[in-house]
């Protein structure tokens, strides 16, 4: 905290008045609002991780360098956990959506906000990736096996395990090890932010800006795209999904020209890779560390599997199997003790 008050005196030439707390979620990263007299408000960040704080403020520097509305950063401790960041404020998009989640009915004003989210993703992906060097990419430098590899492990150890369906782990190896290897076929160095959702997209002034991607890497453009459309958080229906991904595609031809069928079939990939991904993190964050924001989204991600299942049964027969099954037998129960899941 003195770290985050001396960046803040250096910056504002003055002591700050308050320091509060924001709400934490997923991460260790803690994240304060300073305010003083004759300085907008700043958010501080205390880091758990010199390479994590290192990739935010390199990938923030190319966000600025193309002028995209993201946190300019102020100042960084010698010891690089700690800097300070732009305050770009309270209005979170999912929590200006969040009361017309449950029936889908968004305002005007809603759906304009996120089709400029759409349609601002492909600029963010070809231009901050056109120059950054992916060698800070924290934790790794772009979306390879390995990674991959880990996320889907990260499913079958961090969810399928801690609830009672019983499955041939062998099989399921088998279409996780196809999955895998069909996951890394993209090319190009666009940037992919990684955990692109409704959550780190801030409205200011009407217009969308972007935080938390220090988890960017190079990758493929439809990954964040299934990212935003499949988030548990605001389940969009496949109406609306639909509407967003053409939105999405017309801006991303001012950069590349799309073949519309590879686009889908590499889509539909990516949101497989990304679901299975988000559940393991909705298991673990949820089941296991009991945070109630993630129990909260469990019953949409098991909807989703369900139906994502349904559509990759030719490519993934027994993983889909297998999504289908936890959609449609899974009562909530788990194998820890007292505690189950209202689906």
């Amino acid at each position: 905290m003195q770290r985050l008050k001396e960046l803040y005196r250096k910056h504002a030439h003055a002591e700050p008045i308050s320091v509060t707390l924001l709400p934490l979620s997923g991460s260790a990263r803690k994240y304060y609002r300073m305010t003083g007299n004759d300085c907008p408000p700043i958010i501080g960040c205390i880091g758990t991780s010199v390479a994590e704080n290192r990739a935010f403020i390199a990938i923030a520097e190319q966000f600025a360098r193309h002028d995209l509305d993201a946190p300019r950063v102020y100042g960084v401790s010698s010891d690089g956990l700690c800097y300070i960041q732009e305050d770009l404020g309270d209005a979170q998009l999912f929590e200006l959506l969040k009361p017309n989640v449950p029936d889908g009915s968004f305002t005007a004003e809603q759906m304009g906000w996120l089709r400029e989210t759409m349609r601002m993703l492909p600029v963010l992906q070809y231009k901050v990736g056109e120059a950054l060097d992916w060698s800070v990419c924290y934790p790794d430098r772009e979306l390879n096996a390995r990674m991959v590899n880990f996320d889907l492990n990260y499913f079958k150890y961090d969810f399928l395990k801690l609830i009672p369906i019983s499955f041939n782990e062998i099989r399921l190896q088998d279409d996780i090890d196809r999955l895998c290897r069909d996951a890394i076929g993209y090319e190009g160095n666009t940037f992919m932010y990684r955990d692109f959702q409704a959550r780190n997209v801030m409205i200011r002034n009407g217009h969308p800006c972007f935080i938390d991607f220090q988890g960017g890497r190079r990758g493929p453009v439809q990954y964040d795209l299934a990212s935003f459309l499949w988030n548990a958080g605001t389940h969009f229906g496949a109406e609306l999904r639909s509407v967003l991904e053409e939105e999405f595609v017309h801006s991303l031809e001012d950069f590349v020209p799309v073949d519309r069928e590879e686009f889908g079939r590499r889509y539909r990939l990516m949101t497989l890779v990304r679901l299975l991904q988000e559940t393991a993190a909705y298991g673990f964050r949820g089941m296991v560390e009991r945070k109630q924001l993630f129990i909260d989204c469990i019953p949409a991600v098991v909807r989703s599997l369900g139906e994502l299942g349904a559509q990759c049964r030719d490519s993934y027969p027994y993983l889909a199997d297998l999504m289908c099954r936890i959609s449609e037998e899974w009562d909530g129960s788990t194998i820890i003790p007292g505690f189950s899941v209202q689906l």
